[in-house]
C-alpha cells in the first residue's frame, strides 16, 4: 500500500515515516502544500495523510482540489486544530477522517487500517467484464472471444481485476507492483509496461491502437469501454 504524507513539521514527519514503513506501507513525504497537491494528483496512492497548516497551500484547500479533480483516495487529516468547526470544515471539504495532534502511533495506524479496509470493501471488482467481444470471468479465471478461449496468466487476470476494481480510475505502475507483484520478485515499473503490452496483444483488436487498455501518461493505465457483468 502506498501512502502520501503531507506534513511540514520535521520532527513529526521523521517519526511518522518509519512508523508507517515498519507497518508495511510505502510512504512518500512532502513538506509543503503546493508540492503535496502536485504529488497527490500526479501519482496514485491508497491513502493521504494531510496536515492542515502547511506552507504554500493549506490542507483544506488541498483536500477540496483533490475531490474537485474526482479523486476518491481516502484522506486522513492531521492537525493541532481540534475545534468542532475545524473538524466539520475538514469533513465538508472531503476528508474521510480527522486526527487531532498529539496522537499516538497506535491510534494513527488503527485509523489508517480502518480507512483502507473501508476502501477495499467499496472497491471489489465485478464478477466479470466485457471488453468488446472479449469476456473475462474473474471467478472462473476464464477469458473468451466468441467461442474461443484465450490463455491468460494468473498475473494478467489480476492486472485486469485491479483495473476493473478501479472503476475507470487510472492505476499507477507502483499500485500494480504493490497489488499484483507485491514486490516479492523485485520487479521494476517497466515490468508493468511489458505486461500491459502482452495483454494488449491478447485482448485488443489492434494492439497499436488500444481501445480498452489505455495509457494515462505520467501515471499508468486505465480500463476503458469495459462493461461489468453480473455474476
Amino acid at each position: 500500500m502506498r501512502l502520501l504524507l503531507i506534513e511540514d513539521e520535521t520532527s513529526l514527519r521523521a517519526a511518522l515515516v518509519p512508523l508507517l514503513e515498519d507497518a508495511g506501507y510505502r510512504v512518500r513525504a512532502e513538506v509543503d502544500g503546493v508540492a503535496g497537491l502536485e504529488r497527490a494528483l500526479s501519482e496514485t496512492f491508497d491513502l493521504i495523510l494531510l496536515d492542515v497548516m502547511l506552507p504554500g497551500l493549506d490542507g483544506f484547500s488541498i483536500c477540496r482540489e483533490i475531490r474537485r479533480r474526482g479523486r476518491g483516495v481516502p484522506v486522513l487529516m492531521l492537525t493541532a486544530r481540534g475545534t468542532i468547526e475545524d473538524r466539520v470544515r475538514g469533513l465538508d471539504d472531503g476528508a474521510d477522517d480527522y486526527l487531532v495532534k498529539p496522537f499516538s502511533g497506535a491510534e494513527l495506524l488503527a485509523r489508517v487500517r480502518a480507512l483502507l479496509r473501508r476502501v477495499a470493501s467499496d472497491s471489489r471488482p465485478p464478477a466479470s467484464i466485457r471488453l468488446g467481444d472479449v469476456v473475462v470471468d474473474f471467478h472462473q479465471l476464464t477469458c473468451h472471444r466468441g467461442g474461443a478461449e484465450l490463455s491468460l496468466t494468473a498475473r494478467e487476470f489480476r492486472m485486469l481485476e485491479v483495473m476493473a476494481a478501479a472503476d475507470g480510475r487510472p492505476v499507477g505502475r507502483e499500485e500494480f507492483l504493490d497489488k499484483v507483484w507485491e514486490y516479492s520478485a523485485y520487479p521494476t515499473t517497466r515490468t508493468v509496461d511489458n505486461q500491459i503490452l502482452a495483454l494488449r496483444q491478447k485482448l485488443e483488436c489492434d494492439p497499436a491502437k488500444p481501445r480498452h487498455l489505455i495509457t494515462v501518461h505520467g501515471i499508468g493505465y486505465r480500463l476503458e469501454n469495459g462493461t461489468a457483468r453480473e455474476s
